[in-house]
């Protein structure tokens, strides 16, 4: 069952596009960062992960060749029909209720920077809904340039270009961000919409879901590990 795009955003390019203008095809080349590493560091070994937006299982993977039991979940079929290993749940992230906790909950690719304030509540109380006590919820921001100095360029080692072209406001504090990725053999862009967020944003958005920030894990603050209020 195909998915309708989200208003305010767009994806082109070849291959399936998800409902958040995300290309299925671009997501199963782009390389594993300093992710794995970071999270494995946050969380015992061994943890139960639930991994909330998983894509393709581009982090997904590396962390289960670590030893960790990762449940993944996305709401695109084309995305979890490339993850392995895994326990797959496809559901949108706000409506998910699984009725078990974790040892750790993921909410990584800036997702927690929905442009819809409804939206980020939403998923936040997903992360505050299945996280065990004692356990931990790790998120991924943006940068502190991420909608400044535009537009900018990253060649990776790889050879692929990324290109953030644009951040136009459009709102209510929320921007619209048009990015490139450029290979040699196909081009894909996406257009969505991301609210920007202070570290004092971040942290009051976090406390109205009764989690409050535990330690940040990056020197540029954008892996951080998030607890419950009352742990």
């Amino acid at each position: 069952m195909e998915l309708n795009m989200r208003e305010g955003y767009q994806g082109t390019g070849p291959g399936a596009i998800t409902p958040d203008g995300c290309a299925v095809e671009l997501y199963t080349r782009l390389p594993v960062g300093t992710e794995p590493d970071v999270i494995a560091a946050a969380v015992p070994a061994g943890a139960h992960i639930l991994e909330l937006g998983c894509g393709v299982g581009r982090v997904t993977h590396p962390l289960l060749e670590r030893g960790f039991t990762v449940t993944a979940v996305d709401e695109s079929p084309q995305m979890l029909e490339r993850v392995r290993g895994a326990r797959t749940i496809r559901s949108p992230i706000e409506d998910l209720d699984l009725g078990e906790t974790f040892d750790v909950v993921m909410l990584a690719s800036f997702l927690v920077h929905a442009g819809d304030p409804e939206t980020r509540r939403a998923l936040l109380r997903t992360c505050a809904r299945h996280v065990a006590a004692g356990g931990c919820v790790l998120i991924q921001r943006e940068g502190a340039d991420y909608h400044s100095d535009l537009p900018r360029e990253r060649v990776d080692p790889s050879g692929f270009t990324v290109r953030i072209v644009s951040a136009e406001p459009v709102g209510d504090g929320a921007n619209s961000v048009h990015a490139e990725y450029e290979f040699s053999d196909a081009t894909w862009t996406q257009t969505f919409l991301s609210r920007p967020l202070s570290t004092e944003q971040f942290e009051e958005a976090l406390k109205e879901e009764g989690l409050r920030v535990d330690r940040y894990l990056t020197q540029d603050g954008i892996w951080v590990r998030a607890v419950r209020e009352d742990a």
